[in-house]
């Protein structure tokens, strides 16, 4: 067994420490960001069109957040998003309209329109779909490194939490196996200072919440989850740290949700200075702002890319609406593994 390793390792990245992210990556990363956040505004209004099946629960404001982490993830590693966290489903590889098709219930979907429009999962990306219980995916998550390391295989696991999720148990828990196995696991904390109506102040004493860390003796990193650039360097130096072997890594990016808990929630209980905040430091602009400062991005570019952004939309939508409602005759079928012969995730495992 490894020593004790007591650190809080809290790291605020520089702007423009980066470097060493090819032009591609800055690309994809604005690309997805843009997806992520026409993505949400497309549900609102399907939702308002009384066309989305379910409940909805946009993460207008974590673009930078989910999108950032999520494409920090290699070939094999595996995904456990929340219900907030569509941004991280396409930035893994989720086809658009498997997204629109859940949410409709159609038959087209990932679960053939026979299970919440959350849980959203793609075997084949190495996505496991969410479980409604805020806090049940983590242990599934460790679960899933240490079956890679049992198979002689490192599989860099990456799920999610919010500022309120993070107090309950199995967050202790799955952290502290993690921790004393060395498990390649990466906790993001989405602090978006609400938890539902609960202000962040009401939630926990710690200055921050990735000052916990320390107590489990893993790394804790802390960066603004409105800066796509600073999550995507720390969730893969993250990763990296995971294959070398050097356990979990609890990533708190700061944010701010800009809507209400689902689209039901007209959050009139954040305070207006908190939304004036959360947009100046909008972070999808905030990054477009950057690849036109640094000459990756010129402005001429700009229209052409809403417009293809606004296209793959529409393509994925109209697919979606023009997919059949499930039989009801397919309800039972494929709800249990048939045949003995179990899916496997992204690396095998």
């Amino acid at each position: 067994m490894s020593e004790p390793r007591a650190t809080s390792d809290l790291v605020e990245i520089p702007d423009d420490d980066y470097g060493d992210i090819p032009r591609e990556t800055l690309i994809g990363l604005y690309h997805h960001v843009r997806l992520a956040r026409e993505l949400e505004l497309r549900l609102v209004s399907l939702f308002k069109q009384s066309k989305v099946v379910g409940g909805l629960y946009p993460g207008y404001g974590h673009e930078a957040t989910t999108v950032g982490s999520a494409f920090a993830l290699g070939p094999g590693d595996v995904l456990l998003p929340l219900h907030r966290d569509l941004g991280a489903q396409i930035a893994r590889g989720q086809p658009l309209k498997y997204i629109f098709a859940q949410y409709m219930g159609k038959a087209t979907s990932p679960t053939g329109g026979k299970d919440g429009n959350v849980h959203l999962a793609n075997p084949e990306l190495g996505i496991v779909g969410c479980i409604s219980h805020i806090g049940a995916m983590l242990p599934v998550a460790v679960g899933i490194s240490y079956a890679g390391r049992v198979l002689g295989r490192t599989v860099v696991t990456m799920s999610y939490i919010g500022d309120g999720g993070s107090s309950i148990g199995e967050v202790h828990e799955a952290l502290n196996f993690a921790a004393v196995l060395d498990i390649p696991f990466i906790l993001v904390v989405e602090n978006n200072r609400f938890a539902y109506s609960t202000p962040v102040n009401r939630q926990y004493r710690c200055e921050h919440i990735s000052d916990r860390a320390a107590g489990y003796g893993i790394s804790g990193v802390r960066v603004d989850g409105n800066n796509i650039l600073a999550v995507y360097a720390a969730a893969r130096r993250a990763a990296e740290r995971g294959r070398r072997g050097e356990g979990p890594t609890m990533l708190e990016c700061e944010t701010m949700r800009m809507m209400g808990h689902s689209v039901h929630d007209p959050a009139q209980y954040v305070p207006r200075e908190l939304i004036e905040e959360g947009r100046r430091r909008d972070p999808v602009a905030r990054y477009e702002r950057y690849l036109l400062r640094h000459g990756v991005l010129h402005e001429a570019d700009v229209p052409a890319w809403t417009e293809r952004v606004a296209g793959e939309i529409d393509a994925a939508v109209t697919w979606a609406e023009q997919s059949p409602m499930p039989e009801p005759a397919e309800a039972a079928r494929g709800v249990y593994a048939e045949g003995g012969s179990g899916r496997t995730l992204g690396g095998g495992v």
